[in-house]
């Protein structure tokens, strides 16, 4: 019986005896690996290292930005800098008048505002009227948007025309309008409801509540409109197999709707409360510059009076720093709350 070896045989051509396969040289084998080395892999060529950003198109979509960063940046940057600048300085009428130089004073203006009792008293008072306002806003324009859906050509038009009339009117008339329906000599509401000579603005919690009213009447079109357009776009047989299912218009809300439109439902929600949060007008006209001894201030009026009616202008821009500050995070953490929430769809 013959031995084995330990060399491979070689695949003959057809009437060829087998035989084993010639050992590769050194010089073979050397080439080989030089050209195992050699070989490019993917996507690691040299003349996809050497494309440039703009070759590849990174930086067309800025090219298209460029003209609306241009003017944001001098529309929102540089005043949002000198608010900035503005909250580190005294910064009196002094200063304004240029009598005397303009001092640093690091956080000292925002330090004197936290010592500061009535600060965070109107802190609470902004945060709990703008969250009113913001609840109340999406309620009433989600709910109307729902009824356009359900109501003929007519009476659609007739309420998108009302809505929008409200959503136009500056809010000095919508104000003035709203404090003459609610006079109390001769306002209309008083005469219906039996009120006699009632003051609305006259107590806190009835002042607060005239202004949300008001508030709500000019901010819901937008809500109503966008959710509306939302809603015709989803499809309408998902719609009819709801209800033919037997689901209530609410069911139907809260389980189809409202998660199909949440991306609409965030930017309506991040507007109003960007709105609400920083309201001035309705609350100025309204309980003419605060309410009495100051009980209806908001953040935006204190601002507004300790930095024009007390000429302590640092002390007025660090208030709107901290605003600036507190729409940041609450924005930021419920688009991190709802980022969180869709993934775990």
């Amino acid at each position: 019986m013959s031995r084995m070896t330990d060399r491979p045989l070689t695949v003959s051509a057809p009437g060829a005896a087998p035989g084993p396969a010639p050992a590769a040289g050194p010089a073979v084998r050397a080439s080989s690996a030089r050209a195992a080395t050699k070989a490019p892999r993917p996507g690691r060529g040299p003349a996809a290292g050497r494309r440039s950003p703009l070759a590849r198109g990174g930086w067309t979509p800025w090219l298209y930005l460029a003209p609306a960063l241009v003017v944001l940046g001098g529309l929102l940057v540089y005043p949002v800098y000198q608010l900035g600048l503005i909250s580190f300085l005294e910064y009196t009428q002094a200063q304004v008048s240029g009598g005397e130089p303009t001092s640093f004073q690091g956080f000292g203006n925002y330090a004197a505002l936290f010592r500061d009792e009535q600060f965070w008293q109107v802190l609470l008072a902004t945060m709990v009227f703008a969250g009113a306002c913001v609840v109340s806003t999406l309620a009433v324009g989600c709910a109307l948007a729902v009824l356009l859906t359900r109501v003929r050509a007519l009476p659609r038009l007739a309420l998108m025309l009302a809505a929008l009339g409200a959503w136009a009117t500056p809010a000095v008339t919508g104000s003035t309008v709203w404090l003459l329906l609610f006079d109390p000599d001769f306002g209309p509401v008083n005469r219906i409801l039996g009120l006699g000579d009632h003051s609305w603005t006259y107590g806190r919690y009835s002042a607060f509540a005239l202004v949300l009213l008001e508030v709500v009447w000019c901010s819901f079109p937008f809500v109503m409109v966008t959710v509306y357009a939302g809603i015709r776009a989803v499809p309408s047989e998902v719609l009819e197999a709801a209800s033919l299912d037997g689901a209530s218009q609410w069911r139907i809300w809260r389980s189809m709707l409202a998660p199909m439109l949440r991306p609409i439902l965030v930017v309506v929600t991040i507007q109003s409360v960007i709105w609400d949060f920083k309201v001035f007008t309705q609350i100025y006209v309204m309980t003419n510059g605060g309410g009495i001894a100051g009980q209806n201030l908001v953040l935006n009026v204190y601002a507004y009076q300790k930095a024009f009616a007390s000429s302590q202008y640092g002390l007025g821009s660090a208030i709107g720093v901290v605003m600036l500050l507190i729409l940041l995070a609450v924005t930021l953490v419920y688009l991190r709350l709802l980022r969180r929430q869709g993934e775990e769809l």
